[in-house]
């Protein structure tokens, strides 16, 4: 039979395999809630964030003389180990869980603390030298140091979900320059506009993703208020004189992040501000970068029945039956991920809603379903922008054919023969298949060289201010 060490809780006693760091309370969570079949490992940045919070926790009692300095030094040193990586495969509880995180709480605790009995020399379960509540939690609440750990997770994914954004913007930048002198027809309502170029359409998907970025950054701000040290609701009820000061201090120089105490720790453990503000932030970007994808596969539609006004990278085959056919599966990829993350939104909105009186319960899958969000969108864009807008060709003889066709040429004779006369030559142009140009000099309203300057394709998409 496999090695087993014996523990208690509050329903009694049980047996825990003995080379496994977490304790009884982790087994019955895992028993509990086998609801995703994701663990908490899932998520390194949580992992992370709650062993960072630990150990400023940790350095604060040291500092406070509230632990016995060994105990300090080994919960330190365990949490190090942690934030380097150790250890991970030893979060094992599902993200979704009752409890308003205790059961991930008590696992990172339950692991600092067997972690922390080895270093000083002790059998993992030998709680009596190092204990989960007692000494990795004092002066702690599941409460605190769950919404902290998880606002310390999201700053840090959203960090790397922003220069994922940058490279996405810095390939539509790239491709727009590429593109400056290629003049096309801009659209409204899928009827042909007025001329443009293709890197002014270039230019406009990166400044959205730019934007995006900069609302997202503005949320990421959010998440530097914490409430730790507020305890159970807020009160502070159990923590030890100078206990929320310190560990704040410590939390910052231990993660880097300018984290700062709550304005008002009760409000803090209630509210869903921060989360709510960056799952508005994901939502915006989802839904704009879907926007975005929706005219890429418009754009190369076709090839020969479509607009086929660019040419995205040939990833795949495209069909099973029709042989030769090319499919736009990278933005279509990325489509995906964007509607799931509008629907991560909609979810947390209701998380965000449900919460009672001093807590709500449901942060867990507020967490879960954040940094979900944010590692996807990290990786659409990486592909996007690998996979497809680096590679993307203009099919420029049929942009500019398409220009020189156009009935919306029409517009820029307008304060010069007026809209009436206009409107004529756009609707025998549409009618009759000859250019704007043509019709005008033909009917003699112009000159050619007075219609040389006012069809100047560079003018028109440049108009002097």
């Amino acid at each position: 039979m496999a090695a087993v060490r014996r523990e208690r809780d509050l329903l009694g006693e049980r047996d825990v395999p003995a080379d496994v760091y977490y304790g009884i309370h982790t087994l019955r969570a895992v028993e509990n809630f086998p609801l995703s079949g994701v663990p908490l490992s899932a998520h390194p940045e949580l992992v992370v964030a709650l062993a960072s919070v630990k150990e400023a926790a940790a350095l604060a009692h040291r500092d406070l003389a509230t632990l016995p300095p060994d105990r300090a030094d080994a919960i330190v040193t365990a949490c190090r180990e942690i934030r380097a990586g150790a250890l991970h495969d030893q979060f094992v509880v599902d993200v979704l869980q009752g409890g308003a995180g205790t059961s991930t709480h008590m696992n990172a605790n339950e692991v600092i603390a067997n972690r922390a009995l080895e270093i000083l020399g002790h059998p993992r379960g030998a709680y009596g030298y190092a204990h989960p509540n007692d000494d990795v939690n004092r002066a702690q609440s599941t409460n605190d140091v769950y919404p902290t750990a998880v606002k310390l997770a999201l700053r840090a994914a959203a960090g790397v979900l922003l220069d994922s954004m940058t490279d996405l913007a810095r390939a539509f930048t790239e491709r727009g320059g590429a593109f400056a002198k290629t003049y096309k027809l801009g659209r409204t309502q899928l009827q042909d506009a007025v001329p443009m170029t293709l890197g002014q359409e270039f230019d406009v998907f990166a400044l959205t993703v730019r934007d995006d970025a900069a609302v997202l950054q503005a949320a990421r701000a959010e998440t530097c208020e914490v409430n730790l040290g507020g305890t159970a609701i807020g009160t502070g009820l159990n923590a030890d004189p100078g206990f929320t000061a310190a560990v704040v201090a410590h939390l910052a120089l231990v993660t880097g992040v300018p984290v700062r105490e709550a304005r008002d720790p009760i409000e803090s453990t209630q509210g869903m501000g921060a989360f709510l503000q960056m799952s508005a932030a994901l939502r915006r970007f989802a839904l704009r970068l879907s926007k975005i994808c929706n005219d890429l596969r418009l754009l190369a539609s076709g090839p020969a029945a479509g607009l086929g006004e660019i040419r995205l990278p040939a990833r795949q085959a495209g069909s099973s039956i029709m042989p030769g056919k090319v499919n736009p599966v990278i933005p279509e990829a990325v489509n995906q991920v964007c509607f799931d993350v509008v629907g991560a939104d909609a979810a947390v909105s209701m998380a965000a809603q449900a919460g009672q009186l001093q807590l709500n319960a449901f942060e867990p899958l507020v967490a879960h379903l954040l940094l979900t969000a944010i590692r996807r969108l990290g990786a659409a864009c990486r592909i996007l922008a690998e996979h497809c807008v680096q590679g993307i060709e203009a099919n420029e003889s049929h942009l500019r054919f398409a220009v020189e066709r156009s009935a919306g040429l029409a517009t820029a004779l307008n304060p010069v023969i007026g809209y009436p006369k206009a409107s004529e030559l756009a609707r025998r142009c549409v009618t009759g298949g000859v250019p704007v140009r043509v019709l005008a000099l033909r009917d003699g309203l112009l000159s050619a060289e007075e219609l040389d300057g006012l069809l100047d394709l560079h003018r028109l998409v440049r108009p002097p201010r």
